[in-house]
């Protein structure tokens, strides 16, 4: 999205830090341009207090008298006592000269960092445009912290991604995935993370018949204990099983549907998976699922998270699922949500190329953490379908996630794109493991700068 102007000409960090914990906050010139000199009063002020101008709210507002240090920058050090966005106001004399934005986070948020991805998308090997390796570069240039590859029927593309940048240390965490297509439902199910093919455990699935049934092509690594494929009345007789004691399946919900769906997840976690329950209100003809099944699933959770935004840029595919995710909230069944672009071109000339994604609150950027966050519930689902973004999550998630939109993603993009560009450079031999493990590092550092964590 776009950056403010201020921006661009002041720096501010940490920009996140922990309620009652005394930080040193720098403020730093970018440019000859935007130099301090003289001095200044600094006003810290809770934007959710009210004005310090009116009587009731006048406390809320902590001074500084402060003269640039030897570096050009002004520092301060200030006490949070809640969680909430703070405005900075530089002023000399009676002139503002700047305002800024920082944000506090009680102790369970404050040991996490917000990650940006993408947890359902696609590539060539399936029906996207580019290869898996060219998409996770493009992705890195937009922003994005992690990335699942989630070819249709397909885990091997997802491995070939990760593989291609096996020589070398990358900014972007690329993590094994694939949309799961069974027989006998119509249902999309994303295998987001998962150290093994769900696909693949049935010889008559595109991973198995384009693989001949490769363990390597199914597994994460040689680590995984991989389960044996299973055959056609294994397989059915399995789900049988499941429908057999399905004793509440209304009349109006495909009952075989749904016990592959459980069939499905239950595979997707054992392989210590995300199971996503993908985009019923897509427009395929009708909508994809019909909505008393869609209505079912959510009721009996069988899934790990719903998807509530992605895909497509019309109003009834994601308005509809967030619509449908707030009336589950009110019933008091709160799910974890994604989004995700579901994505076949990862350029801009895919017009829904970078529609909807995700931000997990994650302690690290790591698989098994970003699993577990979405999990407990630690995400915003990100809607930029236009220019002005909506955000649909929690409450107190989404006043962060706003913050971040609008102050921390911007600057971040400035080095992700750089990141991508290398990553693209590295894929054609125009840059070297050296160069790559260069903007890594750049791009960890980032991360210490403007996050002071628990």
């Amino acid at each position: 999205m776009k950056m403010k102007q201020v921006l661009y000409d002041y720096d501010i960090f940490p920009m996140v830090f922990p309620v009652n914990d005394p930080t040193e906050i720098t403020i730093k010139p970018q440019g000859a341009h935007a130099a301090f000199s003289g001095s200044y009063r600094v006003s810290v002020m809770r934007v959710d207090s009210g004005s310090p101008r009116q009587d009731f709210s006048s406390w809320n507002r902590t001074d500084y008298e402060l003269s640039p240090e030897e570096d050009g920058c002004l520092r301060f050090t200030y006490t949070a006592e809640a969680e909430t966005e703070l405005i900075v106001r530089v002023f000399r004399g009676d002139s503002r000269v700047l305002q800024l934005s920082l944000y506090a986070l009680a102790d369970d948020m404050a040991c996490r960092i917000p990650l940006r991805g993408d947890l359902h998308m696609h590539t060539c090997r399936s029906d996207g445009r580019e290869a898996p390796a060219v998409v996770c570069a493009n992705y890195r240039k937009r922003g994005y912290d992690f990335i699942v590859v989630t070819d249709h029927g397909r885990y091997y593309p997802s491995l070939e991604a990760m593989n291609a940048y096996a020589d070398t240390e990358i900014p972007l965490n690329i993590l094994p995935g694939e949309e799961v297509h069974l027989p006998q439902t119509d249902v999309h199910i994303v295998n987001a993370g998962g150290l093994f093919s769900v696909n693949g455990l049935l010889e008559n699935l595109a991973n198995y018949k384009e693989t001949d049934g490769e363990l390597d092509k199914r597994r994460f690594d040689e680590t995984v204990d991989c389960p044996d494929i299973v055959s056609m009345e294994q397989y059915n007789a399995e789900v049988d099983e499941i429908e057999k004691n399905l004793t509440d399946c209304p009349s109006n919900v495909n009952s075989r549907w749904y016990a592959v769906c459980v069939w499905a997840f239950e595979k997707i976690r054992q392989a210590g998976g995300l199971g996503v329950f993908a985009h019923p209100y897509w427009l395929s003809d009708m909508w994809q699922i019909p909505e008393p099944f869609t209505k079912y699933m959510l009721a009996k959770h069988p899934f790990d998270a719903f998807e509530v935004l992605g895909g497509e840029n019309y109003y009834e595919h994601n308005g509809f699922q967030t619509a449908l995710y707030y009336d589950e909230y009110r019933q008091g069944r709160v799910h974890p949500i994604v989004g995700s672009t579901d994505s076949h071109g990862s350029t801009e000339h895919n017009r829904n190329s970078d529609i909807c994604s995700t931000i997990v609150f994650a302690h690290k950027n790591e698989r098994g953490d970003i699993i577990q966050s979405v999990k407990d519930r630690y995400s915003v689902a990100v809607d930029s379908i236009s220019a002005e973004f909506r955000l649909v999550g929690e409450h107190r998630f989404q006043k962060y996630a706003c913050f971040l939109m609008e102050n921390f993603y911007p600057v971040h993009d400035r080095q992700t794109a750089v990141d991508g560009e290398i990553m693209r450079q590295y894929l054609t031999g125009d840059a070297d493991a050296e160069e790559m493990k260069h903007t890594t590092a750049k791009s960890a550092k980032m991360w210490a700068k403007y996050f002071k964590t628990k």
